[in-house]
């Protein structure tokens, strides 16, 4: 079983590392992505797509109802339909993708139980990780995952250096 997080300060490249890194592999997978909703250049906000069947989503969002944080509204239906129906799905695949794990994701129940069943599966994961998130979920990862941090020098590096990681995986093969 192969368990890989990418951490990384704020806007350093972990989602890209992430996406980067499927792009290597032949294995079947499945889960969640997000990426900036950006405006005229300013992020305002942050989607969510299930990398399986496309459906994409608002995580967050600067105008909104949701729980706050920093000045984002959490979506928390979408967060719930769309990405913890996306895991859950991605347990029937031979990886798990879930990125991002952070405060924005902790405002709901429903992704932390579906992060833990993910967890206590014999599945292969691959998670994008909040660098400086405290909640028990995150520490729990940091114990039991091999944690790569992403910095701008060795992002590029670093995606071939976790696909690359397939020796000690039968089941994921990189092209």
């Amino acid at each position: 079983m192969l368990r890989i997080a990418i951490t990384g300060s704020p806007g350093v490249g972990k989602s890209t590392v992430c996406r980067n890194v499927l792009k290597q592999l032949t294995c079947t997978y499945g889960g969640m992505v997000s990426a900036d909703i950006r405006v005229k250049g300013e992020r305002v906000g942050f989607e969510i797509r299930d990398i399986a069947t496309g459906r994409q989503g608002i995580l967050a969002h600067k105008e909104g109802t949701g729980p706050r944080v920093g000045s984002y509204h959490v979506n928390l239906a979408d967060l719930n339909n769309i990405g913890v129906a996306a895991i859950r799905n991605a347990l029937n695949s031979e990886l798990v993708v879930i990125d991002e794990i952070a405060p924005m994701e902790f405002k709901s129940p429903e992704f932390i139980r579906a992060v833990e069943e993910a967890l206590d599966s014999d599945k292969n994961m691959l998670v994008v990780l909040h660098q400086k998130s405290s909640h028990p979920l995150a520490e729990r990862i940091r114990r039991e995952f091999r944690v790569y941090t992403a910095t701008r020098e060795n992002r590029e590096r670093l995606v071939y250096e976790i696909a690359g990681k397939t020796d000690t995986l039968k089941t994921i093969t990189v092209k």
